[in-house]
Order: structure tokens, then sequence, then C-alpha cells
């Protein structure tokens, strides 16, 4: 009994590290005298603390984004200041809590940590065992952590003392929920090239050189960049690399739990501490007073905390014969686990696969090609950058090694060829003419070396090479004209009492229109062109070689009685007393900071961040 509640409380540790986190604690720890990176007042700013700010922020971006990021294009972005930024505002706050003498006692700071799912084992209780084994594995002391936790409860209740009790003037929430929930009745006609009463006349020549020369912008040709580069990418040398047969059967062995698996099953399994537990959620599921997935929840688990993924009768040890005997997905238990006694969902079955080494050989021997292509150029890089050094320029790196000297006039609009390299556009967008080249690796494990040769600035286009586009231009202002001149013709019938439908147009309606709006076949800022309008109010729009004819018919004011209009109001009042309180609680903080003495240790700085990736 002794042993197992030890490996459950164990994996339960496991689990709670891989899954929980730490709750704002990573498992960076930076030794050394040093220990902090800023202190404000008597408050130290830990450089652990800095370290794993960064790194959580660096997360957050990387999650919000999809991109993995290094520290320096994080660096670049801010986030090492702003990482910083929140540290030294916490500890403005709790600073300001001891001076003004806030403090909690032990028993606050038992219940804090207490009610942290990170410290809970098997039982879903807070173990003790869990949360000095976690705090040992973060580097935190024990002692250290418990402060922490006084200081930063003390330093909540000042948040709270300065940010709580906001309420939303009604007034305020009156007139922003009237005009954000105010819409429009509009009825509106697209006057087209179709439409003209009369037909363009052919411009002349000079009509067309008189629009070229007032409008030059189109016609311009955009800063030009004349780049020699050599490059040399893996498709350039892989045809003459051969790839020795043990090689590629040594690839495939190494690989062998891709090509020959056994059958597996998609399993969830929920362990429960006793047997007496585990067999009464059994019973109450075989009677159908609760799903599966009801007793996960009443466990406070998600999903994610009990599936086990693909797994094969060998991970399943004693419950294997039972699950492997299901046919369709069902659930069955309790059955032994190492964790203890468990109901298992099987959510679907995996065929046995068996791939021979023939028909993977000839992928895995382009593959190992590829790869000895990459580390082939990589082990080059110090030979280039040698001749580099020595005065040698594109066309005698060509002539020395294997790469491909070629020149191209990059613009930000060419995208094809070297230049669909974001990191020969990087390079290309920062050269100087004159600069020492430098070896660029690119995406694919290739690399190139850019040589600015000129940069030749915005230039106007020669008429007689723009004569099509200028003509499409003119084309298109002349009838943008003529049919913004036939509007305003019928937006005056209309302002002297015609109605709209008599006007012979292709009308559109659209009612209760919001400010948020989006209304297909208008132009970009008709929406806000519409709010600005009153009832029965006529406008013309013209862009894009059309005109449009909008008239309002109706300006509709939220009815603030209905149920709806007064669950978006109180909603709408709430989400403006948090801004007002954070707003509050922002300008708190830097007024203590601003009468608080705050250093900043850049040494120490320097040394977190060099040790970031």
């Amino acid at each position: 009994m002794a042993k197992k509640k030890a490996a459950n409380v164990f994996v339960w540790i496991i689990m709670a590290l891989l899954i929980a986190g730490l709750a704002g604690f990573g498992a960076t720890n930076f030794g050394g005298s040093v220990r902090s990176v800023a202190t404000v007042g008597d408050t130290e700013v830990d450089v652990n603390d800095y370290a794993r700010a960064l790194e959580a922020q660096m997360r957050n971006f990387q999650r919000t984004t999809g991109q993995q990021i290094t520290f320096a294009q994080a660096r670049a972005f801010g986030i090492d200041s702003a990482a910083l930024s929140q540290l030294v505002s916490s500890a403005a706050l709790e600073n300001e809590a001891s001076v003004l003498g806030l403090s909690v006692g032990d028993e606050n700071v038992s219940r804090e940590i207490m009610g942290s799912p990170t410290f809970r084992g098997l039982s879903g209780n807070f173990e003790r065992e869990t949360y000095e084994f976690t705090l040992r594995q973060n580097g935190i002391d024990v002692r250290d952590y418990e402060e922490r936790v006084r200081g930063e409860t003390a330093s909540g209740i000042l948040r709270a003392a300065v940010s709580a009790g906001v309420a939303t003037p009604d007034l305020f929430v009156d007139t922003l929920f009237n005009f954000a929930r105010e819409t429009r009745d509009v009825t509106w006609a697209r006057l087209g090239a179709d439409d003209l009463e009369a037909p363009l006349s052919e411009p002349s020549d000079d009509d067309l050189r008189a629009y070229y020369d007032a409008n030059p912008e189109p016609f311009t040709q955009a800063e030009t960049r004349v780049i020699d580069y050599a490059w040399l990418s893996p498709d350039m040398i892989v045809g003459s690399i051969e790839v020795a047969e043990d090689q590629v059967r040594a690839l495939y062995d190494g690989r062998i739990d891709e090509y020959v698996q056994p059958e597996r099953r998609l399993v969830e399994r929920l362990v429960f501490a006793t047997d007496a537990e585990a067999a009464d959620a059994g019973a109450r599921l075989d009677a159908g007073n609760a799903t599966f997935d009801d007793l996960i929840e009443a466990r406070g688990l998600t999903l994610d905390d009990v599936d086990m993924g693909e797994v094969a009768a060998a991970d399943l040890g004693e419950a294997a014969d039972a699950i492997f005997a299901l046919e369709e997905p069902d659930v069955v238990g309790p059955l032994p686990s190492l964790l203890g006694p468990a109901l298992y969902r099987m959510n679907g079955i995996l065929a046995a696969q068996d791939t021979p080494f023939e028909d993977v050989r000839d992928e895995l021997a382009a593959e190992a090609a590829a790869d000895r292509a990459r580390r082939i150029i990589t082990e080059s890089i110090a030979q280039i950058e040698d001749l580099l050094a020595g005065g040698a320029d594109v066309a005698m790196l060509a002539e020395r090694t294997d790469m491909q000297a070629d020149r191209i006039e990059w613009r930000d609009d060419i995208s094809e060829g070297i230049a669909a390299y974001d990191a020969f556009r990087a390079a290309a967008a920062a050269a100087e003419p004159g600069a020492f080249p430098e070896v660029v690796e690119l995406d694919d494990g290739g690399i190139v070396v850019v040589a600015l040769d000129e940069i030749v600035p915005p230039t106007l286009k020669p008429f007689e090479d723009v004569r099509a586009e200028v003509v499409q231009a003119w084309v298109a202002q002349q009838t943008q004209s003529a049919l913004e001149i036939q509007a305003n013709a019928l937006a005056e019938r209309l302002r002297n009492g015609s109605e709209m439908a008599a006007l012979g147009l292709s009308l559109e309606t659209d009612r209760a229109l919001g400010r948020d709006g989006f209304v297909e076949g208008t132009p970009p800022d008709f929406t806000d062109i519409v709010f600005d309008m009153e009832t029965d109010e006529v406008r013309v729009l013209a862009e894009g070689g059309e005109a449009w004819l909008v008239r309002i018919d109706r300006i509709q004011v939220p009815d603030p009685t209905t149920p709806d209009s007064q669950a978006v109001r109180a909603q709408f009042a709430l989400q403006t007393a948090e801004a007002i309180s954070n707003s509050l609680l922002t300008a708190y903080t830097q007024s203590v900071l601003d009468n608080t003495g705050v250093t900043i240790n850049q040494s120490a700085i320097n040394a977190v961040q060099a040790q970031l990736p």
C-alpha cells in the first residue's frame, strides 16, 4: 500500500509539472551571487522571476502568432521590456503594501497554497510531498515561495482597494450604449459604366498625357535594388550525392516504429484512488446515471488529463485483453493500471501497419541525400566566409565553390526565384552599397551571399510603356466623374420630393444596419458615412469608377426596456467599469513608481538574456 501510494504521488507530481506548470514559475534557475534585476523601494525583482517572465511572454507570443521566435526577435518586439515592466509594477505595489503595513497571516498563506491545483495529489486534495517536490524541481525554496505568496496576497489586497467598487455612471453607459446599438435603415443604388447616359468619347493623346502628368504615382516604378548574389541550395547538389544502402537501411531501422506498428486503440483512462471509488463510478455508468464525460468533470479533470492517445496492448498491462476485446467504442472497467484502478474508454481502432523497406527505400534515400546536402552546405560556410574575408566577390565564389552567381533587380513586389526566400528579402532590403557581404542561411538549408550594386530610386515609367494602363485609369476616372454628375442630379430630384423607386434604378435596402456592419457592393467607408447622415438625408458617393446614391430611411435608437437590451447594457456597464478599474490601477501604480526609488541592474538583465536562445 505504501509503495502504491508513493507511485501514485510521483506520477501525479509529474503530471502537475507537465500540465499545470507552476502558475507563473518556470524551470529556469539562475544561480550565482546576482539575485535581482531590479529593486523597487525595499522589494527586489528576483533574477529567476525575470527569466521565467521572459520565457512566458515569448511562449504567449508564439501561441498567439503560431511562430517560433528567438530572443533577438523577442527583444525587437519589446517583449523583454514588457516583462520587466510588468515585474517592476508588481514589485511597486508589493513594496507599497509593505510601507502601508498591509500583510496577511499564515492561515491566509496556507489557504492560497492549498487551493492551488498544482499541488494536488491523486485524491484531488493538497499533498505536502507534491508541494515540496514541485518547488524543489523548479529551484524554489519553500520559505521563499511562502513569503512571496504572502507579499503577493498583500499587494492583491491593495490592488482590490484601488480598483474595486467602481461603478460606471448611468449617463456614460447610456450614451455609449445608445451610440453602439443605434442602427440605420438605408436604401441605396449603385451606378456603373452600364448606367452612363451617354458613352464616353475616345481620349486624345493629349488627354492621356495630361492625366499621366497629373497622376504619376500609379505609373511610377518603386525603388529597385540591383543585387549580385551567389547561392547554393540542397537541390543544386543533391543529385551528385550517393547514399549507401546500409545507410538507408539504418534510417529505416531507426524509424521502424513508424513503419511497423501493432494494432492500437485510442484510449482514455480515468484513474481512481481506491477500488471502491472505481466500482461506484462503474456502477453509475452502467446504470445510466452518469456518462464517462460526467465522471471526468466530477473529478475536476479535462479530456486532456485522461487521454492516453494511441496505445498498443503492451502499453496497457493487465487491462489490455479487455480493451482489445472491444470491437467498437465503449467503456470497460474498473481494470488495474500503474496508477490504480481505472475506467477505460476506447474511442477507436487503428489497424496494424507493416510497411516493407522496399516500399519506402527511394523516399528514405532521397531524404538521406537531402540531409547530407544540407550538412555539406553548412560545413562549407566557413570556407565561403574565408573567401569573403580574402576579398572574393560573387563571381569568384561561383568559380571556387558550388555556388551559382546571378543578378536580380529586386523590388518589394518581386517574390520569385531567390526572392521567394524571406531571408534573402530581409538581406536585400538591409544591404548597403560597398558593405562587406555576409553568408545568409535560407529556410531550406541553402545559403546566399548578397552584394548590393546599385539602388535605383523610384522612377516614372515612360508614357509609351504604360499607355494601356493610362487609358484604363483615364476611362475609370471619366466614368466616375460622369456617374457622379448623374447621381447628383438624381439626388436633387429626391430632395425635391421625387420617390427613389421612380428613378429607374436597381435599389438595395438594408434594415437595422449596425456600426460594425458590412454591406457588400459598397465602398469600404460606406457604413461610416451612413452613420454620419440624418433621416431622409441623401448623399452621393463615388469611388473606383462607380457612384452610389444613398438615402437614410430611418434611425433606430435601441429600446432599453427589452430583456436583450438590458442584458447587453448590463454587460456593457460591467466591461466599462472593468476598463475604468484597470485605468485607475495603472494610474495608481505609476504614481507609486514615481514616488519610489527604482534601481535597474542592467548587468543582471544582460546575464539572463545571454542564456536565452
